[in-house]
C-alpha cells in the first residue's frame, strides 16, 4: 500500500495557496492514501479568526469549490484522501453555533464528506481549543481497498488526566467489539514543536502500532504561526521500526509503500503520562548540589538553531519584511542575535547593526561590535546617545527639584536606544529584532520601551547559560563568528560606571535553574530550597519575578522552544497579591 503523507507549509488562511497545492499536488497524484495535517485546510492555530463571520464566509465557499474539484478530478476508488478541516453549525445569520476540528475524505457524491470529529480538545499551556470546538464522541473506521483505517487528530492520541476519555483505548474496544483489526492508524495532527518533541511522538506511536498490530502514519504541518513553531517531521512506523520520517522544519512530500509486518508485542503496556507533568517537569541537571539546567549537547544546539533561524525567516516572509535592524552592545545577547540573524538571511534580505554608546560605554564594546561585524559580513553605524542623554538630563533637572540618578539616569539611557532604533525603522521600513532572553524577562532585568523592545524575541526563551551553550556552539560549528571575548568578558549593561549584571543578579548558573524551578509550576520556594540553593539566591529571583510581570505582559511575541516560554501559553494576572510566593 502506497502512502503520500503531504507534511504542507502555507500561512493561515491563505486559501488561494492550499488550493493551489491541491491542485498542482493532487491533479495527477499517485494512487494510494494521500494525507494531510489537521486544519490544513485552514491553518492552525486560528484563534478567534475561526468566529470571524468573513472567514467563516470564505472558508465555507472554499470548501464547497475544493470539494467540487476533487470530485471531478480525483477517483475514490483508487485514491484516498484525508484532510483536516473545520464543520460549522450556523445560525440564520450566518454565526457559528458550533465549530467541529474534523478529518474529512474524498467521495463520489460531494468530493469530500466529514468522516471524524476531534475527539481530545487540549486546553494547557498555548491551547485553548475547547474555547473554540465542540468535541467528537465516536471513533471511525474505515475501509479503502480492503484495508480498514482509523482515525485519529492530534491530541487524540494522547490519554492524560485533563480528559475523560482515552480516544486510542476506545478505538481498540470498538476493534474487539466487532471482532476486527486494523490495517492501519493515520493521526492528522498540528502539533507545535519543542525541543525533542519528535522523540515522544514516535514512541507514543510505536505503543499505538503495537497495540493494533499496524502501522502508524502521523502527519505534521510546517509553519512559523507567530512564537508558535511546526516542525513536521512526519513518519510512519511499524511496531519498534521506523519506516519512514520527514525533514524537520521543511514542507515536502513523503513516499513509503507499507509492507506487512510480523514483529508486534501482543501485551503492550501504555507510557501513561499526564500531559500536564510532561510538559512541565523541569529540565535539570540533578548530578550536582544544587542542580543545573540540563546543558545542551550539540546536536541539540543544532535543533534549536535552526528552530531560531525558521521562525524568524516565517515571521519575516509573511509580515513582508526583507529589511532588519539591531541594536549590537558588544554583549553576549545582540551579538548571538546578530549572527543567527545573518545565517538566516536568504537572498534580496539586508541587514545592519546600530551601536549607540553612552558615556558609561566602554571601548572594548565598540571594539568587539567591529570584529564581529566584520566576521559577518555586516554594516555597523554608530549613533551615540550621550549628547542625548546629557540633554534629557538637563532638561530634567532645570523642569523638576528631584534628583536625575539610579534607575532613572539608567533607563532613560536605554530607551533613548529604543527611540533611535526605531527612527532607524521608520526610515528604512526594517523590523528590529529583539535581544532579550529569558533570564532577564523572567527578573525584569531590561527597560520597558528601551532595550526590550522588538517585533519578535529569538532569545526570549533561552536562559542566559544557553545563550552561551548556543555561542559556543556557532563557533565550533560555523567558524568562529563570534569573537571569543564577548563570550568570555563579564555581563553588563553598561549603564553606570563598573556595572556588571552580578551586583543585581545571582550567578546565571544558579538563577536560570531556580527560575526553571518556578516557571514549571511545580515547585515552592521551600521546594527550591530544599534542592541546595541558597535562601538569599531565592529569595532575590522570587522577589524580581513576581513584581515584574507588568514588562512580560507588554513584550513581543517570543519564538517558542521550550515547554514553558513566556508569550501565548503564559498567562498570569498583572494584578495580585504575591505574598504566597514568600518563603
Amino acid at each position: 500500500m502506497e502512502v503520500h503523507i503531504h507534511q504542507t507549509h502555507h500561512a493561515i488562511a491563505d486559501f488561494s495557496a492550499i488550493e493551489d497545492y491541491i491542485k498542482t499536488n493532487l491533479k495527477s497524484a499517485k494512487s494510494g492514501i494521500h494525507v494531510f495535517p489537521e486544519l490544513f485546510l485552514t491553518g492552525y492555530p486560528l484563534q478567534d479568526l475561526c468566529l470571524q463571520k468573513p472567514f467563516i464566509s470564505r472558508y465555507n465557499e472554499f470548501l464547497s469549490k475544493i470539494s467540487s474539484w476533487i470530485k471531478k478530478n480525483i477517483d475514490h476508488k483508487t485514491t484516498l484522501i484525508l484532510m483536516g478541516g473545520l464543520h460549522y453549525e450556523l445560525t440564520d445569520s450566518g454565526i457559528a453555533k458550533k465549530i467541529r476540528n474534523i478529518t474529512l475524505q474524498n467521495c463520489s457524491k460531494k468530493g469530500l464528506k466529514d468522516i471524524y470529529s476531534k475527539r481530545l480538545l487540549p486546553n494547557y499551556d498555548i491551547f485553548d481549543e475547547k474555547k473554540y470546538f465542540t468535541k467528537g464522541h465516536s471513533n471511525t473506521i474505515i475501509e479503502f481497498n480492503k484495508s480498514k483505517i482509523g482515525i485519529l487528530i492530534c491530541e487524540d492520541m494522547w490519554a492524560s488526566s485533563f480528559h475523560d476519555l482515552d480516544p486510542v483505548k476506545s478505538l481498540k474496544e470498538e476493534v474487539e467489539n466487532k471482532k476486527t483489526s486494523l490495517d492501519l492508524v493515520v493521526n492528522l495532527s498540528a502539533s507545535p514543536y519543542i525541543l525533542q518533541k519528535d522523540l515522544k511522538r514516535i514512541e507514543r506511536a510505536k505503543e499505538i502500532s503495537h497495540l493494533f498490530q499496524a502501522p502508524f502514519i502521523y502527519c505534521n504541518k510546517v509553519g512559523g504561526e507567530d512564537e508558535i513553531l511546526f516542525d513536521g517531521q512526519s513518519f510512519i512506523v511499524n511496531g519498534d521500526s521506523i519506516l519512514t520520517k520527514g525533514k524537520r522544519f521543511i514542507p515536502e512530500i513523503i513516499t513509503h509503500t507499507i509492507k506487512p509486518a510480523k514483529d508486534y508485542n501482543e501485551h503492550v503496556e501504555f507510557t501513561e503520562e499526564l500531559t500536564w507533568e510532561s510538559l512541565f517537569n523541569a529540565s535539570l541537571d540533578y548530578s550536582t548540589t544544587p542542580p543545573k539546567l540540563k546543558e545542551w549537547n550539540d546536536n541539540d544546539c543544532q535543533e534549536v538553531l535552526e528552530a531560531l533561524v525558521f521562525g524568524f525567516r516565517d515571521y519575516a516572509n509573511k509580515n513582508n519584511f526583507n529589511k532588519f535592524t539591531i541594536a549590537l552592545s558588544g554583549g553576549m545577547d545582540s551579538a548571538l542575535v546578530l549572527t543567527i540573524l545573518r545565517l538566516a538571511l536568504t537572498k534580496g534580505q539586508t541587514l545592519e547593526a546600530v551601536y549607540m554608546p553612552s558615556v558609561h560605554s566602554s571601548t572594548l564594546s565598540y571594539d568587539l561590535s567591529m570584529d564581529l561585524c566584520d566576521k559577518l559580513g555586516i554594516s555597523l553605524k554608530s549613533l551615540p546617545i550621550k549628547f542625548l542623554h546629557s540633554t534629557a538630563k538637563n532638561l530634567f533637572t532645570q523642569s523638576y527639584q528631584e534628583p536625575f540618578e539610579g534607575l532613572t539616569d539608567e533607563n532613560i539611557q536605554s530607551r533613548l536606544r529604543g527611540v533611535l532604533l526605531y527612527t532607524r525603522s521608520n526610515q528604512l521600513g526594517s523590523m528590529v529584532v529583539n535581544t532579550s532572553n529569558k533570564s532577564e524577562l523572567a527578573v525584569g532585568y531590561s527597560t520597558q520601551y528601551g532595550d526590550s523592545v522588538g517585533a519578535i524575541s529569538l532569545l526570549g526563551d533561552l536562559y542566559k547559560s544557553q545563550v552561551y551553550r548556543l555561542a559556543e556552539y556557532i563557533n565550533k560549528a560555523y567558524g568562529n563568528l563570534i569573537p571569543e571575548k564577548i563570550i568570555t568578558r563579564e555581563p553588563t549593561a553598561e549603564l553606570r560606571e563598573g556595572q556588571i549584571d552580578t551586583e543585581s543578579l545571582p550567578a546565571y548558573e544558579h538563577l536560570d535553574a531556580i527560575l526553571e524551578c518556578l516557571l514549571n509550576y511545580r515547585f515552592t520556594a521551600q521546594d527550591i530550597l530544599k534542592l541546595g540553593f541558597s535562601q538569599n539566591d531565592v529569595q532575590r529571583t522570587i522577589n524580581l519575578y513576581r513584581k515584574t510581570e507588568y514588562k512580560r505582559y507588554q513584550f513581543c511575541p517570543i519564538v517558542k522552544i521550550s515547554s514553558k516560554s513566556f508569550g501565548f501559553g503564559y498567562r498570569i494576572p498583572l494584578s495580585k497579591d504575591t505574598d504566597f510566593y514568600q518563603i
